[in-house]
């Protein structure tokens, strides 16, 4: 059964802020070893590299993107996941310090589950531990000390602790090759399909890679898995072992509207940023891959948010309360049973585009049938392509009818009535 709906959404212009400004430093003191701290997963060049070409992505919206010159970018709406603008989306690159992102999810879930405690003591093994160097970014945890699991989720979400990474992930797993094994499959359940991780920190190599889309997709887990801990990625500063560090995060700074999530760089991946932002009840979420330095990453997301909250809007394609079809149902007490949503439901569409909605009801229902039960979902989409669907579940209970009248109704089908 199908049917078609349509319907025209305006919502007042989002009224939005794109906060301008340089990153924010004089307002932090930093000893020699947070300056140390400072510097990216990897040894930091003396000079910013070349600026990538701009590149104009892909989108629903007339008149294009905006072209940012960074090797891949993404723009996605947190509630449908749906993508909204997009270049190089699915190309594997070296993420990095976002890598930390799983890791820290990781954490959380552990968290949540009970298999890591709060307040769970952590060994530094010689490993893990920091040298205090200017090549990676430290939480400066002492050798064969010991760090609670909140402090050292705080380390590797604000202060991007390599140390701290491989401490858990030894925690965790025993190794930090072992570790990597429960963030592949982590990923796999994710639907991260471009995504291989070798190590919890980011570190180079050849096989450690990830793509736009996956890591958007990994953001959004986080927010949406890990509402208790996630405040701790719009914290803007750490302090362990004596040292203050810093978020690296510059819009954190600058953008009252941005919560998240996290910072990466080396040589070979650039400067990337992973946020997130949420005005007058839309979140979004960017990804930035492999800038010509931190101040451009920057730049860059605020150019994203700010096109993304200009150029979208919410629509309800269907209230949750309407009766959106009518099913049939065989052997039933009731010989139909009315079908709608299970639960309130919104898509981000380009401003001013008409919304349609083509429904699909499950053929050849048979009594039982649940109060709740999925037999069918609705499909919007707007100028012609999907922007999202919603499963429609049965509004009543329908009993099975008694021998008689299920042998009746078994007759008149043979019939044809």
């Amino acid at each position: 059964m199908n049917t078609m709906q349509t319907k025209r959404f305006s919502l007042a212009p989002v009224v939005f802020a794109i906060a301008a400004g340089a990153l924010i430093s004089s307002s932090m003191s930093v000893t020699a070893a947070q300056h140390a701290a400072r510097s990216a997963t990897h040894k930091k060049p003396a000079a910013a590299a070349p600026a990538p070409a701009p590149v104009a992505g892909e989108t629903a919206v007339a008149g294009g993107a905006p072209a940012l010159a960074a090797k891949a970018w993404l723009l996605m709406d947190f509630d449908s996941g749906q993508v909204l603008a997009s270049a190089n989306p699915d190309e594997p690159l070296p993420p990095a310090s976002l890598t930390k992102m799983m890791t820290s999810f990781l954490v959380e879930q552990a968290l949540r589950s009970g298999k890591l405690k709060k307040d769970e003591l952590v060994t530094v093994s010689q490993n893990a531990w920091c040298r205090g160097s200017s090549t990676e970014s430290c939480m400066y945890l002492p050798l064969n000390g010991q760090a609670t699991v909140i402090d050292l989720l705080r380390g590797i979400v604000i202060q991007s602790g390599n140390d701290a990474s491989k401490a858990i992930a030894e925690h965790m797993a025993g190794s930090e090759e072992g570790f990597a094994k429960l963030m592949n499959a982590e990923a796999q359940r994710l639907g991260m399909t471009h995504t291989h991780f070798v190590n919890a920190t980011g570190l180079p190599d050849p096989a450690h890679k990830a793509s736009a889309r996956d890591l958007a997709i990994l953001a959004r887990a986080i927010i949406r898995d890990s509402a208790d801990y996630y405040p701790i990625y719009a914290e803007r500063e750490f302090k362990y072992n004596g040292i203050k560090q810093g978020n690296r995060n510059a819009l954190l700074y600058t953008d009252p509207t941005v919560d998240g999530l996290k910072t990466g760089h080396t040589e070979d991946a650039g400067y990337c940023l992973v946020t997130s932002s949420k005005r007058n009840g839309m979140r979004l979420i960017t990804v930035i891959l492999n800038t010509n330095s931190a101040q451009a990453r920057a730049d860059q997301t605020r150019t994203l948010l700010g096109w993304g909250f200009g150029n979208f809007e919410k629509a309800t394609p269907i209230e949750p309360n309407a009766v959106v079809a009518t099913a049939k149902v065989s052997f039933g007490k009731a010989d139909t049973v009315a079908a709608g949503l299970g639960s309130p439901w919104s898509v981000t569409v380009p401003r001013g585009q008409q919304v349609q909605t083509s429904v699909q009801v499950k053929p050849d229902l048979e009594a039982p049938v649940a109060k709740g039960a999925v037999i069918g979902k609705v499909v919007a989409s707007s100028n012609g392509k999907p922007v999202g669907e919603a499963p429609l579940v049965a509004q009543a209970d329908v009993e099975r009818a008694g021998f008689m009248l299920r042998a009746w109704q078994h007759v008149a089908r043979l019939f044809g009535k």
